[in-house]
């Protein structure tokens, strides 16, 4: 059963008008209310005004906003940044949130006007939005390097709000070489890299991205213990020589049956005793939560490939053992995002 607190009027309306209130959310971003009033705390709406270069009307409009929502507060005349909001300002975390509203603005609000549609066909029926003729968003990506680089940073961001879980829950005791599946840019690669410092890594992933990876990879200076590899993670086969291999981000991407496909790969590209582990948000196993997975697949469902979806936990483990890997294991994240990992071996 949910734990989800009983739906009020007040939260129907929010739902009903939750794309005015992402715009609340993106206009504060955009126009820079948020790190103004990190700055000045306590600024009167006309201060805010000329400040932001903003009319009166257009003023009240978004103060009246941010604050209903409880993005800001009030106190007198004078404006502040909710406490979630300063924490983010004071952890190093808001470039990251502001990387997340950008995605969402320009990537995933558009295609979300095809989600009812995507339901009817159970296909990614947005994708249509981005330009191309690839099979998939990241082939398509490929065919617009300016969208490209924006989703990528964008991902590393994700990546940036999520990867301490990787970090902290993915043992790699014993290991020497992973192998990171569609490892886009390097973010996880990295990260572990930087944590495991006699890890070797290699990244595979398609030529346009890999090219993205060795670039930033090179900026970490880990050149020397983080290779890549060009390959299509489906059609080529996986480079031998690794005793453990990663899916961070990525089988949320595809159908159970590609699923069962990318592990089995992984299977035959390992040693007896090698891992296999899994990076990425869960559903609960219940089938009713949490709201973030909830929220999360209407960009899933409707984006970037035909079956994505956020899977439960236990369809892993019954996919790890159709692949033939057994001791299957269990390792929330315990954050705010459902983001956990499952490892296996072989």
């Amino acid at each position: 059963m949910t734990d989800a607190t009983p739906l009020t009027t007040d939260g129907l309306v929010q739902i009903l008008f939750g794309s005015s209130a992402f715009q609340m959310l993106n206009a504060g971003r955009n126009l820079g209310l948020f790190p103004l009033l990190h700055r000045c705390p306590g600024l009167t709406p006309q201060e805010i005004g000329q400040e932001l270069d903003l009319a009166e009307r257009p003023v009240q409009i978004l103060l009246l906003g941010t604050t209903a929502l409880g993005l800001t507060t009030r106190q007198g005349h004078g404006y502040f940044n909710a406490d979630v909001l300063e924490g983010k300002f004071a952890d190093g975390t808001w470039e990251i949130i502001e990387d997340l509203i950008e995605y969402e603005e320009r990537i995933v609000r558009p295609a979300e006007v095809d989600f009812t549609e995507s339901l009817r066909q159970n296909t990614n029926v947005g994708l249509r939005r981005i330009k191309g003729t690839g099979i998939d968003l990241y082939h398509r990506l490929s065919e617009d390097p300016g969208l490209e680089q924006l989703f990528y940073r964008c991902m590393r961001s994700w990546s940036r709000l999520s990867n301490p879980v990787l970090v902290e829950r993915a043992d790699l005791t014993g290991v020497r070489r992973v192998l990171d599946i569609g490892g886009g840019d390097g973010v996880n690669a990295i990260a572990l890299a930087q944590a495991n410092p006699g890890v070797e890594f290699t990244v595979l992933d398609l030529p346009g991205t890999v090219e993205i990876a060795r670039r930033k990879i090179d900026e970490h200076g880990l050149a020397g213990r983080i290779s890549v590899r060009a390959a299509d993670i489906f059609a080529d086969p996986y480079p031998p020589g690794h005793d453990c291999v990663l899916f961070a981000n990525q089988l949320v991407i595809w159908s159970p049956q590609e699923n069962v496909r990318l592990l089995r790969k992984a299977h035959a590209a390992l040693p007896d005793g090698g891992r296999v582990l899994v990076f990425n948000a869960m559903s609960d196993d219940s089938g009713d939560g949490p709201l973030y997975a909830a929220l999360d697949n209407v960009y899933f469902a409707t984006l970037p490939a035909a079956s994505s979806t956020i899977y439960r936990w236990g369809q892993y483990e019954e996919w790890f053992a159709e692949a033939g890997f057994v001791k299957p294991e269990r390792l929330p994240g315990g954050r705010w995002t459902p983001h956990g990992v499952l490892s296996a071996v072989k």
